[in-house]
């Protein structure tokens, strides 16, 4: 009884540790990568990770803007969640299987001195520093391979404090809900999530932002875009002119097998 008392003790004590050591990895992978790639404080304000899987829930994540602006929060996100592969961290490749990225709010921010806080993040200026060279991004970010990204964008919100005490907003309901797959590296990730939040609005025009840039910089780094609610819509569709096709031909088999003596009608 003893015996199995202390493998009882002992398993316990595994799977606490285990958890303890995903939860450790799951913070500097959120962390580090976020930090990385966008050179800003970000602040989580919990994790949910699997004991025996490898997924991560992480909850409310804010990435907050630089010194100098009147807002803190940059971007707003509910939920992200992660499916890792985690013997590829232990051999220093960061392989992401699955992410699923709930975006309820971009602030796009020109302060009182003219400054875009969208200029802050590693991305645009690796951009803005490759168009003056005439070439490509040479910012080097982690290995990373993530296979699919699943990304939705509410709304994005643009505050102009440039010309007077009280800032000028414009609101833009984007609606973003798209797939991706085969992403190499933060950089594009990061790229993705800034040119989808603008594409639809008219904030580039007005911050100066090089949207076919960043849109260059996601191409070559991803394999494949699908539209989900396109894809949805038009799903629905063809349920919809398919269940209208067996009507129609439920109906000429009928009339075929009625023979009614009055017509052909």
């Amino acid at each position: 009884m003893k015996k199995l008392f202390k493998i009882l003790v002992i398993i316990f004590a595994v799977i606490i540790g285990l958890l303890f050591a995903k939860n450790i990895i799951a913070k500097v992978i959120v962390e580090q990568g976020v930090g990385f790639a966008t050179g800003l404080k970000l602040r989580v304000s919990g994790f949910q990770v699997g004991i025996f899987k490898s997924r991560i829930n992480i909850d409310n994540l804010k990435l907050y803007n630089p010194k100098g602006f009147e807002d803190k929060v940059m971007v707003d996100i509910p939920n992200i969640y992660v499916d890792y592969d985690l013997p590829s961290i232990f051999k220093g490749k960061v392989h992401l299987r699955d992410v699923r990225l709930n975006l309820k709010e971009f602030l796009v921010i020109k302060n009182r001195e003219g400054a875009v806080n969208l200029n802050a993040l590693k991305p645009v200026q690796a951009q803005k520093a490759s168009k003056k060279t005439q070439e490509k991004p040479s910012a080097k970010a982690p290995d990373i391979q993530v296979d699919k990204l699943e990304l939705k964008i509410n709304k994005v919100i643009y505050k102009d404090y440039s010309k007077g005490e009280i800032a000028t907003v414009r609101e833009f309901n984007v609606n973003i809900n798209e797939k991706y797959t085969n992403i190499k590296n933060l950089n594009a990730l990061v790229s993705i999530i800034i040119s989808k939040a603008l594409v639809n609005t008219a904030i580039a025009g007005l911050t100066n932002i090089d949207l076919k840039g960043l849109n260059s910089i996601a191409s070559d780094n991803l394999s494949a875009v699908t539209n989900l609610t396109t894809d949805t819509a038009a799903k629905a569709a063809k349920r919809v002119g398919d269940a209208g096709k067996s009507v129609t031909d439920a109906a000429a088999k009928l009339k075929d097998s009625l023979k009614l003596p009055f017509g052909e009608n």
